[in-house]
């Protein structure tokens, strides 16, 4: 006879709230969650990728509704957590997942845009704590997990408010893990994935004529909300979703300095191609089609055995290149 521990977890009949629901790994979050038998709440600026999203969910079988919701608006989210209470007087677990992104040189994104991001990404993953840890609390019981991505750890290349969020975002998440510490019943999660093969590069904000597709070697975005399902089930306060994150984040550790002159400089090599417009993306306004989950990449997609010997590969050429940079660097001391 198995004891409870080891019995597998039901979340079947509980209530999850998801931000950023319309497309890539939030509709992947929602379906990953319908899945499980879960009442589905799911938020997004844009009313038509919402409702997507919900006919997927009923479809497979579970209650499931949209709100409308601009995280970045306090009154918005409150109005979330509220319509999220009246399916049966509780919220098991939320998802903070809403994102945008902007990529170009810093000076050259408008500052309107660069505080946006911010307000987007920072203020929205604290304006859900800060709407249902007291919910939480009240209960005794509940699970906040963050799609924080590896970002919170390694700064991403002309990136910088994006950047200055995830790393906002860590440090707000980990100082709130200690202040519910006495409630033994309440978790705050964070996830670091890595880049995801999803829509999110394509709804992206770009400037100084950057227009770029997905790397092949990106996360699967159904995989990330297998672990986002994992952690609902068994909460832990950090985790790295498969090896290449932790390969990233404990690389970029070692060597933070060379790692991210290289990566800027092979930016900069790529912005010299001005292939592309300027184009706000949905930074300003909800994403436009295509709402789905998976996004379009530079070559097809490869095999795991093919993957592994590409982050093979490109860990041996970043070794290199900062091999050299270092070398040169002793020669000019």
């Amino acid at each position: 006879m198995k004891s409870e521990e080891q019995l597998p977890k039901s979340l079947r009949g509980q209530t999850v709230v998801i931000t950023g629901g319309s497309s890539g790994v939030g509709r992947a979050t929602a379906e990953a969650f319908a899945l499980e038998g879960c009442n589905i709440i799911v938020a997004a600026r844009g009313k038509d990728g919402l409702d997507e999203t919900v006919s997927l969910c009923r479809d497979l079988g579970v209650v499931a509704i949209g709100v409308p919701t601009d995280v970045s608006v306090a009154e918005q989210v409150d109005h979330l957590a509220k319509t999220a209470l009246q399916f049966n007087g509780r919220i098991d677990i939320w998802v903070n997942n809403a994102g945008v992104m902007a990529s170009g040189k810093f000076e050259e994104i408008p500052m309107e845009l660069n505080e946006q991001v911010i307000k987007t990404n920072l203020f929205g993953y604290m304006h859900g704590a800060y709407s249902v840890l007291p919910i939480f609390k009240k209960q005794k019981d509940g699970i906040l997990i963050n799609n924080i991505s590896i970002g919170g750890f390694i700064p991403a290349p002309y990136s910088a408010a994006y950047s200055s969020a995830k790393f906002g975002i860590r440090g707000m998440m980990e100082c709130l893990q200690g202040e519910i510490s006495d409630f033994p019943g309440v978790h705050i999660c964070n996830l670091y994935p890595q880049i995801q093969r999803s829509t999110g590069n394509m709804h992206s904000a770009k400037y100084s004529g950057l227009d770029f597709k997905i790397p092949p070697f990106a996360a699967d975005p159904r995989d990330t909300a297998a672990k986002i399902v994992e952690l609902a089930k068994n909460p832990q306060k950090g985790m790295f979703p498969d090896i290449t994150s932790r390969v990233i984040k404990n690389v970029y550790g070692l060597f933070p300095r060379s790692i991210m002159n290289v990566a800027s400089a092979g930016m900069r090599m790529v912005m010299k191609i001005k292939n592309a417009p300027s184009d706000a993306g949905n930074i300003f306004e909800a994403s436009s089609e295509p709402h789905r989950i998976y996004g379009e990449t530079i070559l097809p997609v490869p095999s795991r055995k093919m993957r592994l010997a590409i982050l093979a590969g490109l860990g041996l050429g970043v070794a290199y290149m900062i091999w050299n940079t270092r070398s040169a660097d002793r020669k000019h001391c």
